[in-house]
Order: structure tokens, then C-alpha cells, then sequence
């Protein structure tokens, strides 16, 4: 006899998880793999995180917190507003989650119904897409190209059939590096203000650009769910923490479930993170590490046959028209790490009807790896 199996896991993998997968295979066997397919940096915790993480664990009492976090790290967040934005939030709609991923579990469950529609842009992060279906809530994809930035547009929303009841940017964006600011990002915001859509806004890659600073919703609507992470500009990726700055109407909801998921994030990652604040100095290095592997790839790629680049306002990611080269970039992704050492991801994570055209490009590793990376590429085609 069959057991029941629930319909919500039926959703697709994260394939740079799989080309991490067969890349560590590789590496494993003995030849050299040179990692340009996740997106995480490959820097550690600032020195002072971990320094500070030494002393809480001689001095304090790790157990449960309260659902929505410690105070000092709530106090913390809300002050970097300020100081980053110029944007007064009140600590009391900031809660602390378990990675944005967490974030964007509560998120959901607390603004949305199952049958509720929210849009997301494609290309785009795979977990939206799966993370909302797996919820039931149904994603409306709003495919964008060069001509849209790459991001969702008023008049791309308006095209759509039916109602909708949220929208969700990101911004930089995953996979595309791609940012709303200015009066495209008032746009959006008033387009969906007038038409009651909730707006959540990711802004985990926040901190990581290279000409124009990105923007907090924050600035614009008191009303958006805002997410952040301490993954990406922060570098603590394995602490798996995060945050949110929600609207009043959703906080309590969102502590209620919170409770009941997580009961709370966890006490030590909470307590370095307070830290890491501080380190603002080492943290903005790293960007300007990123910034010099850009330029790089800005160079070097175009040269060697990677002529459609999406422009990359922010984040770590340049990703790559591939129609010249291949219509399969699962296969050609594939080829890349067996025959040169190379691994990147294909397209097909992050457009489902679109992405065999494309690949992303991870530039948050080691200059030297990104130099030798382009260089094994330009082999590669030639």
C-alpha cells in the first residue's frame, strides 16, 4: 500500500545546488573545480563577529529567545536604517528570522491565502516561484527582458489577467544583478498602493553595488514587507539568520507563527550579528573585491563570445545571453565543468520557459579564481 505523499514537495530543484553537487564531485576525484555557480560569498564572518562569538559563549546563557529576536539585535537593524538609508523604522516591526528564507516562509503565510496570486518576475530566484506554490498560493510570472531592466514594470503588471493580490522584487536582483530605483521604483510602488497589491521587497543583496546605491522600499511605503539577510553584504551565510521590517498590520500574525514554526532564531547567531554591524570597513572591502572581478568578467567575457550581458547594478552575478553559443545551457553548463573546471548555472533555474538561452556567473569568489575562470572560458570556445 501507497502512502499519501503531499503534492507541495513536487516542486523543482535548485540546480546550482546540483552543480555544486557534481562540481564537489569533481573536486573530490582529484581535478581542480573553480566555483563560479553559488551565490555566497567565500569569506567568512568578519574577524570581529567571530571574536565577539567567543566571549558569548563563555558568558552567556544560549537558550530560547523570543520569536521575533533579541532586543539589542532588533535595536541594531533598526539603527542601520538610519544610518545606511536615512530612514527612521521603529524596532518594533523589525523581526529577526531563520535566513531569509524563513523570512519569506512567514512572510507568505502571514499576508497571504492559499489561492492568492503574487507576481514575480522571471528571470528571477527559484524559491519564490517554489517556495509559494509549495504554499499554495499561486506565483504569476511576469517575464521580463532587456528592455524591462529585467525587472517587473507597471505596464507589464497591468497585461496580466485577474487580480492580484501581491508582487514581490528583488532589487539587486537574483540571477540578473539588476536594480529598481528612482521613479521606477515610485512607479511600482503606487501602481500597486492604488490597486491594494501587497508589495514585499528582497533586499538581501543590499550593500553589494557598484555605481548606484540601492533603495529601501521603506523610503517610499510603510505598508511593503521589506526582507534583508545577514548573507550576503555580511557574510554569514552558514548563521542562517535574516530579518524582516513589516507593516504594523502584520506583525503580531507574524510572531504568532513564528512561535508555532521556529519558536526562535537562533540565540548565537542573534548575538554576532549585533556585531557585525561594526565591521563595516572589512565588509565594504569585500565589495570592492566584487567590484574588481566585475570589471574582469566585464572584459573578458564579452571577448570571449558572452556579448548580452544584463546590466549589473548589484549583487555578485552577471548573467549571460547564451543563444550564440548553445539552446542548451543545462548541457552546456554540463560541458563547461567537465571539460574546462568551470562551474556555473544554467538559466534554466531562474526561467523556466527562457533559460535554456542563458547562464548566470558568480563573481563573489577570489580575484585569482575569476582571472583564471575567464581565461579557462576563453580557452574553452575557442
Amino acid at each position: 500500500m501507497d502512502l499519501k505523499v503531499s503534492r507541495r514537495g513536487q516542486v523543482a530543484p535548485f540546480y546550482a545546488m546540483e552543480v555544486l553537487k557534481a562540481a564537489n564531485e569533481r573536486a573530490a576525484a582529484g581535478v581542480e573545480v573553480l566555483h563560479l555557480e553559488v551565490g555566497e560569498p567565500t569569506t567568512g564572518a568578519p574577524r570581529r563577529v567571530i571574536e565577539h562569538v567567543k566571549g558569548v559563549m563563555d558568558s552567556t546563557h544560549l537558550g530560547y529567545t523570543e520569536a521575533l529576536g533579541v532586543v539589542p539585535l532588533r535595536d541594531a537593524i533598526a539603527r542601520y536604517y538610519g544610518s545606511a538609508y536615512g530612514v527612521e523604522v521603529d524596532p518594533s516591526r523589525v523581526i529577526v528570522t531563520m535566513g531569509s528564507s524563513g523570512a519569506f516562509l512567514l512572510a507568505f503565510t502571514a499576508a497571504f491565502d492559499v489561492g492568492d496570486r503574487v507576481a514575480i518576475a522571471a528571470p528571477g530566484y527559484p524559491a519564490y516561484y517554489n517556495i509559494l506554490s509549495a504554499m499554495g498560493i499561486e506565483p504569476v510570472i511576469v517575464e521580463t527582458g532587456p528592455e524591462h531592466r529585467f525587472q517587473p514594470t507597471p505596464e507589464l503588471l497591468e497585461s496580466i489577467p485577474g487580480r492580484l493580490d501581491g508582487l514581490l522584487i528583488a532589487s539587486p536582483a537574483n540571477p540578473t544583478g539588476t536594480m529598481v530605483i528612482g521613479p521606477a521604483l515610485r512607479n511600482l510602488v503606487d501602481y500597486c498602493a492604488e490597486r491594494q497589491i501587497r508589495f514585499v521587497s528582497d533586499e538581501i543583496y543590499h550593500g553589494i553595488t557598484f555605481e548606484t546605491p540601492a533603495e529601501t522600499v521603506l523610503k517610499l511605503s510603510r505598508n511593503a514587507i521589506v526582507i534583508n539577510s545577514f548573507s550576503k553584504y555580511f557574510c554569514m551565510t552558514g548563521w542562517r539568520l535574516g530579518w524582516m521590517v513589516l507593516p504594523e498590520d502584520l506583525i503580531r500574525p507574524t510572531e504568532c507563527l513564528a512561535q508555532n514554526m521556529f519558536v526562535s532564531p537562533s540565540a548565537l547567531s542573534q548575538h554576532a550579528a549585533i556585531e557585525v554591524f561594526n565591521c563595516r570597513d572589512e565588509l565594504d572591502a569585500n565589495v570592492a573585491r566584487y567590484a574588481e572581478n566585475r570589471r574582469i568578467l566585464l572584459e573578458e567575457l564579452p571577448a570571449a563570445g558572452f556579448d548580452r550581458l544584463a546590466p549589473a547594478d548589484g549583487a555578485f552575478y552577471l548573467y549571460a545571453d547564451v543563444r550564440q553559443l548553445t539552446n542548451d545551457s543545462t548541457d552546456f553548463c554540463k560541458r563547461l565543468l567537465n571539460e574546462a573546471g568551470v562551474a556555473v548555472t544554467p538559466g534554466i533555474d531562474f526561467d523556466r520557459e527562457r533559460g535554456n538561452s542563458y547562464v548566470r556567473f558568480c563573481f563573489a569568489g577570489s580575484t585569482e579564481d575569476i582571472s583564471a575562470a575567464s581565461q579557462r572560458i576563453a580557452d574553452w570556445l575557442r
